[in-house]
């Protein structure tokens, strides 16, 4: 079922949005060479407690899943790009790091994901990460009321395939509100004028991933992980976003 928020629920949902950017802020400082991923975990796990926040990921058990999640955290290495399950790995200089991280405060739940190199950069990663960074805006500035979802997905669409990259549709964007996942499905790729018609009051996270040379994923033995099927670096961008009478609000911005 799809739900419309009001603006005084909007308001509430603020605290959320900006306890997890600060989380991801402080997660993308923290990467670097030589750092392991059970401390970037450890290091959201204890912003959690200090907040009084509520892990959306720690107890999660999805169909997909081969157990409950178990970390408050994903973390996607290289090849990896979505619900990295963080485990003991060093990162070693020039990974390329996926965080996406969910909380709840006060019963509203915000969403969000980013890219980082870590150490020395390839030209090809800083590329994949900006273009997934334009095409999160280019799904961003359509999520107007009176549009519809499908001018979401042509947005962000049409930025990948500008940049001649193909489109995995398995996994996209959603509704967030009081939980981390619901109605709608957002695809990364779509035809404009198309799909529900965009009404104030809808939350939605929009989360653009890509992978250099393929649109082919596999899912690692833990259940969780998902790998580029061809071994290609992946990168994803997301935010939580607030439709209303005007200009979108991003509940996630960072500072």
């Amino acid at each position: 079922m799809i739900e419309l928020r009001t603006p005084t629920q909007i308001d509430q949902m603020r605290p959320a949005g900006r306890f997890v950017a600060s989380v991801i802020s402080a997660l993308a400082e923290k990467a670097d060479v030589g750092v392991n991923l059970l401390e970037l975990d450890e290091l959201a796990h204890r912003m959690i407690k200090d907040a009084g926040a509520e892990s959306c990921y720690i107890d999660y058990h999805p169909s997909f899943g081969a157990s409950p999640f178990g970390k408050v955290l994903c973390t996607s290495v290289n090849d990896a790009v979505l619900h990295g399950l963080p485990f003991d790995y060093v990162l070693q200089d020039g990974d390329l790091l996926s965080v996406d991280f969910a909380a709840a405060v006060d019963g509203w739940v915000s969403d969000s994901a980013l890219s980082v190199i870590v150490g020395t950069p390839r030209e090809e990663d800083q590329q994949l990460i900006a273009t997934t960074e334009k095409a999160l805006a280019a799904g961003i500035a359509a999520a107007r009321a009176g549009n519809r979802l499908g001018d979401i997905s042509f947005g962000i669409g049409s930025v990948a395939h500008e940049a001649g990259l193909k489109v995995n549709l398995q996994f996209g964007g959603h509704g967030v509100g009081r939980t981390m996942h619901g109605e709608p499905h957002v695809p990364n790729d779509g035809r404009p004028g198309r799909g529900l018609k965009l009404r104030p009051g809808l939350v939605i996270a929009i989360e653009p991933w890509f992978l250099h040379s393929t649109d082919e994923i596999v899912f690692d033995p833990d259940g969780w992980t998902i790998r580029s099927a061809d071994g290609s670096r992946g990168a994803h961008a997301e935010h939580t976003v607030a439709i209303t009478d005007g200009d979108p609000i991003v509940l996630t911005a960072r500072d």
